[in-house]
């Protein structure tokens, strides 16, 4: 007589099989799949977070041997309204690859704007790009965004929404917008002014 294999030697048999995968292992595979999502949402909410537009874009050419190489040039802004926006220039051959470089680029080269209470900027700002000369200041609760072009979106996505602003000199988007981030960079609180001179705010405001 034969004797029939028990549960057991099955099980073994089973587990022993090259390729075959243990029970544990399956589990942990299961669990790491269920990280991996959740690790995605949370980045796909951090990033929802920023706003992309598009100043301009251009068809522009380079002169090779052969003769002109055509590609686009996608000057873009990226800001989360909450004092922190960045300007970005993107080349590619379509459209869709200057915008994805642009924003990166923009990310790349954050800067962090102190606001007040009133959604407005702390003190009196100039900016300077190139033959581009932007000038910023604060406004009263209610006034709203004065200001065009490229840098009214600059102002918008870094959560600004009482401002005046002027643009002296030069008309380019990517110089205004440059000048603008500049002048943007350039802001300190009342607070910081006072620790860096080493003096009270009753002093710095006399």
């Amino acid at each position: 007589m034969t004797d029939t294999p028990t549960k057991q030697e099955i099980q073994s048999n089973k587990d022993n099989v090259p390729g075959a995968m243990p029970m544990e292992q399956k589990k942990n595979n299961r669990n790491d799949r269920k990280r991996n999502r959740r690790g995605d949402s949370k980045n796909l909410e951090r990033d929802s977070d920023w706003q992309e537009r598009v100043v301009q874009i251009r068809r522009v050419s380079k002169t090779v041997k052969g003769g002109k190489k055509m590609s686009f040039r996608a000057i873009v802004v990226v800001g989360n309204e909450k004092g922190q926006v960045g300007v970005g220039v993107g080349k590619a051959g379509d459209v869709i690859g200057a915008v994805r470089k642009g924003v990166s680029d923009g990310k790349k080269n954050l800067v962090r704007v102190p606001l007040t209470p009133n959604n407005s900027i702390p003190t009196l700002s100039i900016g300077q790009n190139g033959a581009a000369n932007v000038l910023i200041r604060p406004a009263a609760p209610g006034t709203g965004v004065i200001a065009g072009g490229s840098i009214r979106t600059v102002l918008e996505l870094a959560g600004i929404k009482n401002v005046l602003a002027k643009r002296l000199g030069s008309k380019t988007p990517l110089n205004n917008a440059r000048a603008a981030m500049v002048a943007l960079s350039q802001l300190r609180t009342h607070k910081s002014a006072s620790r860096e001179r080493g003096i009270s705010l009753e002093q710095l405001y006399s």
